[in-house]
Order: C-alpha cells, then sequence, then structure tokens
C-alpha cells in the first residue's frame, strides 16, 4: 500500500517583502522532511507555500503541519478584510479539529506577525504598539507550563531568539485562555518580576495550535545578514548602545544561545507532531534532534544560500 503523503503548509505573512524568514523556515522543513523520508522509504513529503496577505491565497485545510511566518506591520492593519478573516477560519479549524479527532488534526506553529493575529484572535491577550521597536537575540523566560509542553520541552527556564516586533501581548486573559485549554509558554521577564519587560512571548493557544512573538527559525547567517545592515545597526545602538551591540554580536556566535533554539524549537516540534501522526498512520517515527555543543557549532557555521 503507498504511504499517505504528510502534507506541510508554510504560510508566509511576509506581504510580499524580501526577508530571511522563508529561507530559513524552508531549511528547517527541508532537512526534517529528508528525516522522515530516511525513516519511511516512499513517503512523500509536498510542502504548499501560500501568501495571505499580499496574493490573497487561502490556506489548505488538507494538511498535516503547519508553520506560518512573521510579517511587517501591525497586527491590527487588515484583520477584518478578507485574506485575514479567511486566515483566522483556518485557525478555527485547527482547534476545532484538534477538538473532534486530536489523531487526525493539523498541527500549527505560528511566528510573530502569525502570532499576533492568533493573540488578537482569541482574544487571550491585548496587543499594545511598542515606544520603539524591540530587536536583536534576546532572552525568553520559559513558564513552569512551558517546561512540559511540546514546543520548549528542553529548553529549562531560559533560551535565546531573535526577536524584531513593534507589538506586544500583554495583560494575559487567564479564562479565556483557559476556555481554550490553552497554556501561557514563555514571557520576557522570569515569573513574579517585571525588569525586562511586560510581554508574552509564547502560547499553546489550544491543543494543536502554537505560538511565539521570537523568532525561532532565525539561524546565525540571517540575523547577521540583517543586523549588519547599516540602518538596522544604526537603529540597534541608538536604542540599546554600541556596547550591548558588539555584546550581542559576539553572543550570535555562542552555540549555546541562536544556534541551540535553531536546531532544536523548530525541529523538535516538527519531530514530536510527525511522530504523534507516525503512530496513527504505522509510520517508524525519528529521534529528536540532536542536542550537543558540537552540533550546535556545526549548524552556526554551516553555509546557507541566500533567499
Amino acid at each position: 500500500m503507498p504511504l499517505a503523503p504528510l502534507r506541510i503548509l508554510l504560510v508566509d505573512m511576509n506581504n510580499g517583502v524580501p526577508n530571511e524568514a522563508v529561507r530559513c523556515f524552508n531549511r528547517l522543513i527541508e532537512a526534517f522532511a529528508v528525516r522522515a523520508r530516511d525513516a519511511n522509504p516512499g513517503l512523500k513529503t509536498p510542502i504548499t507555500h501560500v501568501q495571505p496577505r499580499n496574493l490573497g491565497e487561502v490556506p489548505p485545510r488538507d494538511v498535516d503541519l503547519v508553520l506560518s511566518t512573521g510579517g511587517p506591520g501591525s497586527p491590527h492593519d487588515g484583520f477584518d478584510q478578507p485574506w485575514c478573516t479567511a486566515y483566522r477560519k483556518f485557525l478555527d479549524h485547527v482547534v476545532a479539529e484538534n477538538q473532534r479527532a486530536p489523531d487526525l488534526a493539523p498541527s500549527m506553529f505560528a511566528v510573530c506577525h502569525s502570532y499576533e493575529i492568533s493573540v488578537l484572535h482569541f482574544g487571550v491577550a491585548r496587543m499594545r504598539e511598542r515606544p520603539s521597536v524591540k530587536f536583536g537575540l534576546m532572552p525568553a523566560y520559559v513558564t513552569a507550563e512551558g517546561r512540559q509542553s511540546d514546543l520548549l520541552q528542553g529548553f529549562g527556564d531560559r533560551l535565546f531568539a531573535f526577536e524584531h516586533r513593534g507589538w506586544e501581548a500583554v495583560d494575559l486573559q487567564a479564562s479565556k485562555l483557559s476556555a481554550l485549554s490553552g497554556r501561557l509558554l514563555a514571557t520576557d521577564s522570569r515569573p513574579g518580576r517585571r525588569d525586562k519587560g511586560e510581554a508574552l512571548l509564547a502560547f499553546e493557544f489550544a491543543p494543536g495550535l502554537v505560538g511565539t512573538q521570537f523568532h525561532p527559525e532565525g539561524d546565525k547567517p540571517g540575523v547577521i545578514a540583517w543586523i549588519r545592515r547599516p540602518e538596522k545597526a544604526s537603529a540597534f545602538k541608538r536604542v540599546y548602545g554600541d556596547e550591548l551591540y558588539d555584546r550581542m554580536m559576539k553572543s550570535l556566535s555562542d552555540p549555546a544561545r541562536l544556534a541551540r533554539t535553531f536546531a532544536m524549537m523548530v525541529p523538535g516540534w516538527l519531530t514530536r507532531r510527525f511522530n504523534r501522526v507516525a503512530e496513527v498512520r504505522g509510520l517508524r517515527p525519528i529521534a529528536m534532534p540532536e542536542e550537543s555543543m558540537e552540533a550546535f557549532e556545526a549548524i552556526n557555521e554551516r553555509p546557507t544560500t541566500a533567499a
């Protein structure tokens, strides 16, 4: 019997603006798909790429694994336009299918702009505009529930990821999150403290749908290329100063920080969700990504093609 294909969807929210995220996501998807096919000869892993904001494309519903990107602008812009209404219906579809038949339902990971739309759509927090854009390699503090989640399991109480946001989620609406059987997974500051900020950085919105404000897909070549742009470097230094800029550039080469997040978060989520599908479809599961300093060093230095 031929194997049913593993259908992967990439929802591109960049609104046609040149970016590094799609390259990074494709790098992660391709590496994962190779592992899944190697373990299951004959398995097909078709990848669909849709662009709702600039092309009005609607995410197809017959998919298994969904990655939805960040993008420029306010999450309020176009919120009631047809492209966003269709996207929000897709969010509802993912949640409803996971309630109805979790073993057969799609799993979705929403990043940055997609995360912000999800926050607004489900009403689990308030989105506010920041006085200045926050960007660079930043820490995220994992909650107790986050440490038990498919997404952040294994990261301990802190991780580092690339951020670029002019908006942020604040004022948790716990009752709405609880009604969805959701969980708060990470914040700007350690529990009980607000010294680094009040933002809510990661949610399991509902079973089958997770999201992060930060960019776990960011790899070293992409982040360095972005931060070294003269206008970006100047903007960072204007907000944070030259010393912190230099420290951040040095920190990008620390394999326990950006490279570890790139190597473990999206690949780990894809692996766990695939292995859940594998149980139902009689496929061979795949091992979790290797977690070692040697592996992270290799990812740090691996050359990649530009977008």
